[in-house]
Formats: C-alpha cells, sequence, structure tokens
C-alpha cells in the first residue's frame, strides 16, 4: 500500500515547519537515504531523507508553503507495482480537534505512516549529518501526548507534565489523562503571547486602532521570533532569576591578546591559523569557572539535578530577525585557538541557517556578549535548559583606584542571570567570582 512521508519533527520542540524545497518530483524513483526535500525551522534549513524505496507519486504540500504541522502527509510513495490509483484511499490526518476517539489513536501507527528522516543542510564547512530519528513529535511544555489527551486534559485542568505515559516511547494518551487526578492548573491555549497568555494581554486589533491607518508596515512573525518570544516569555515566568555583577580588569587579557595574535603561526597560504577575540577568553574563562564551582554547572529538573562533568558553554549569535546559541562543547578542555576557529565556523554557518541541532541544543550556561555594540552593562535572560547566562559588556577605561590613589586601567563589567531554583546566591556569587580571577590573569588560560 501507498507510504505516507510526514512533516518530520526535527527538534523535541518543533511543531510546525516550512516546505521549502522539492528536490524530487512527481514520478521520480526514491531510494532509502535519497535527499527528497528541504525543510525550514527556525534556527536552520534542514534536508529530510526516505526511508522507503518506491516513486513519488504525489506531492501533497507544494514546495514555499509555511507553518506544515508536523507528522501532517506532505507526499505519498507508491511502492513497487503500484500505480496512482491508490492513492485515493491516502489521505492527510486530521487537525487535533478532530482526532480519533481513544482506540484508534492507540493502535500502532501501519508502515503506510512511516516518516521521512530529517538531515542537516550542510555548511561550506559541515560534513554531511548521518541520518536522524524521526521524533515522536513533542509538544508544548517539552512532554509526547497525543492531541486527544491534551484536548481531554484542556477540559478537565489536567497539568500535562504530572502525566505518565503509558502509549509508545512514553507517549501520554487519553487513558493516562482519564486515569490522573484532577484539580492541578491545565496548560492554557495560546494567545496572542504565541503560547503564554498573560493577564491583562491586549488582542492585536485593539493596539492596531490606537495607530493611524497607513503609518505603519504589518510584518507578520517568522517561527523564529515565535519561538524566542515563547520560550523567553515562558522563562521570564517560570525560572526565579537573580543577578550578580561584577568589574572585570582586563588589561593584562587585552596585552597578552597582541602578544598571541601578533605570533600565531602561519598555514601553507601565509595566514594565521587563528585570531583571538576578547569572547574567545570570555569563554574558556567562563567554562573553566563552570569546572572549578560544579555546584553552577548544573540543570534543573523537576525530579532532581543534572550536575555536568564538563562545561558545554552556549554563545549567543545576532542573525537577521532573531538569535542563536550555538554551543562550544567541552569549552574547558579546548585551547584558545581552537575555540577561536570553532566560533567562527559556528557563528558563520548559525548566519546562514546551516547549523545541526546538535549544534545549539541543549549546555549547562551561555554567554551574551554586547560589547562590541559599545553595551557598558546589561542583564540578560535564561534560556532553558540553562541555569545560567553571562551577560558581557565592553571594556571601557575607566578611573580606578590602585595603592590608594588614582589610576586609569581597561574596565569589563560582567553580570551573571542564575535560576534560583538551581543556583543558590552564594554559588552564584562564586561562580561569577572565579570567572573573574580567569579573566583578570589570562596566562592561566593558556594551558
Amino acid at each position: 500500500m501507498p507510504v505516507n512521508i510526514l512533516m518530520p519533527a526535527l527538534s523535541p520542540t518543533m511543531e510546525k515547519g516550512n516546505l521549502s524545497r522539492w528536490l524530487k518530483k512527481e514520478g521520480d524513483q526514491i531510494k532509502a537515504g535519497d535527499v527528497i526535500a528541504e525543510i525550514e525551522t527556525d534556527k536552520a534549513t534542514m534536508e529530510v531523507e526516505a526511508v522507503d524505496e518506491g516513486t513519488l507519486g504525489k506531492i501533497v504540500v507544494a514546495e514555499g508553503t509555511p507553518d506544515v504541522p508536523v507528522n501532517q502527509v506532505i507526499a505519498v510513495l507508491l511502492e513497487e507495482g503500484e500505480d496512482k490509483s491508490a492513492i485515493g484511499s491516502v489521505k492527510a490526518p486530521p487537525k487535533a480537534a478532530a482526532q480519533p476517539e481513544k482506540k484508534a489513536e492507540e493502535r500502532p501507527a501501519p508502515k503506510a505512516a512511516a516518516a521521512a528522516v530529517p538531515q542537516p543542510v550542510p555548511g561550506p564547512s559541515a560534513p554531511k549529518a548521518e541520518a536522524a530519528k524521526p521524533e515522536d513529535g513533542k509538544g508544548p511544555g517539552g512532554f509526547f501526548a497525543s492531541p486527544l489527551a491534551r484536548r481531554l486534559a484542556r477540559q478537565n485542568g489536567i497539568d500535562l507534565s504530572r502525566v505518565q505515559g503509558s502509549g509508545p516511547h512514553g507517549r501520554i494518551i487519553a487513558r493516562d489523562v482519564e486515569g490522573a487526578p484532577k484539580g492541578a492548573p491545565a496548560a492554557r491555549a495560546p494567545a496572542a503571547t504565541h503560547g503564554f497568555e498573560l493577564p491583562g494581554a491586549v488582542p492585536d486589533e485593539k493596539v492596531k486602532a490606537l495607530f493611524e491607518d497607513g503609518s505603519y508596515d504589518f510584518v507578520p512573525h517568522d517561527s523564529m521570533r515565535r519561538t524566542i518570544a515563547t520560550r523567553l516569555t515562558a522563562a521570564r515566568i517560570q525560572i526565579p532569576q537573580f543577578y550578580v555583577t561584577m568589574d572585570c580588569e582586563i588589561d593584562e587579557l587585552m596585552k597578552a591578546r597582541e602578544e598571541i595574535n601578533s605570533s600565531a603561526p602561519k598555514n601553507s597560504e601565509g595566514k594565521a591559523r587563528y585570531k583571538l577575540s576578547v569572547n574567545d577568553f570570555v569563554i574558556k574563562a567562563f567554562a573553566l569557572a563552570l569546572i572549578k564551582i560544579p555546584a553552577a554547572n548544573v540543570t534543573w529538573l523537576d525530579s532532581g539535578m543534572l550536575r555536568h562533568k564538563h562545561a558545554d558553554v552556549g554563545v549567543a549569535v545576532a542573525l537577521e530577525g532573531g538569535l542563536i546559541t550555538p554551543i562550544i562543547r567541552h569549552a574547558e578542555e579546548k585551547t584558545l585557538g581552537v575555540i577561536s576557529n570553532e566560533m567562527r565556523d559556528l557563528g558563520l554557518r548559525a548566519r546562514a541557517r546551516k547549523l545541526k541541532p546538535n549544534e545549539y541544543e541543549g549546555g549547562s550556561a551561555a554567554i551574551s556578549n554586547l560589547g562590541m555594540y559599545g553595551v557598558k552593562h546589561f542583564t540578560a535572560i535564561i534560556n532553558p535548559p540553562h541555569s545560567s547566562i553571562l551577560a558581557v559588556g565592553a571594556g571601557e577605561q575607566r578611573v580606578v583606584v590602585k595603592n590608594s590613589k588614582p589610576a586609569v586601567a581597561t574596565i569589563m563589567t560582567a553580570t551573571l542571570s542564575c535560576d534560583h531554583r538551581s543556583i543558590d546566591g552564594a554559588v552564584g556569587a562564586e561562580l561569577l567570582r572565579a570567572f573573574k580571577e580567569y579573566i583578570e590573569k589570562p596566562l592561566g588560560l593558556l594551558a
């Protein structure tokens, strides 16, 4: 029977994607592993590989279609001996509100519902990734649940985060919700705040009415902006954040940077193998501080705490219309030169939307550096699963007191935002103090 090719879940939190381009046309022969389409998410452009062989019988969703829900049929694959007459019995999955009742939703999915495997589109320096296993479709809140289970939870005031799933791969299904205790707050329906309905939120039309017609251009939100709005609104609501600030003297760092860059080894083309930035020193210093203060190198879970053995540091990169946070893995083990080159590569591919999910998902802490914009001081919002984020300002010459006398020094202000559920005030202060010690003695970063 015909095989449905579904819109894949390219990350655990993905709900929709843009079908950017078809690389095969109707009637083409397809082999397992063939790249058949490109999907654009809020973070990157990914390739979709076929997992079955056959003939591409029908393209259901045209290229250029935005906001295609995960698990919706996007094409139909005909197996050997089948023709287009068999496609008539294949229908796209209905919308969530029209899902079949419990018995139907609990049946294992037949082969005809096999999804294609997503693959990242390689950038100029990115190797082709291995095939990724399709996700089961996590929805809002980060847990697996069927549409019917979500609807029952809303109707009965049940918090799905407290429900144990008994379906395939731990998926929450209708019977799990029916047996759950009632009275816990249910997830509220998405509103103008893209998933978090705030008290007193003003509808779009009322806001527009405050401005004269023709005095503005309306720019619809893309998937990246919606994701940023949703995640950071959730972070502000759900995470109790506190802030600690210290001034760091970086004159020694600036001298070391100049000396290292001037003596950097050359490659075969006569170009320096690396060119260190202040941010490279910040990454290494923060990574070493996280290892020195292990109580701060953690991730909060409702059931316990993850204490990380390495410092996987996210670094915010500004993109057109948003930002992304690629991760420097095991940053405490890498040299400044390696960090510099890796960060440059990640930044270039981030701006081209070519990062793979494993390059921007995870990490225990992050850095946001606005020093290059001349910003002196700011606070950054924690992005889960991180428990902290370091906001770094510009280095500037200030008058300080040394040996009871005024002197001029280059000062950089750093502010640490901490998740108070996982990091107490004293621990946050110790982490920032450790960072200050490393950044003010840059020779310790060269080991």
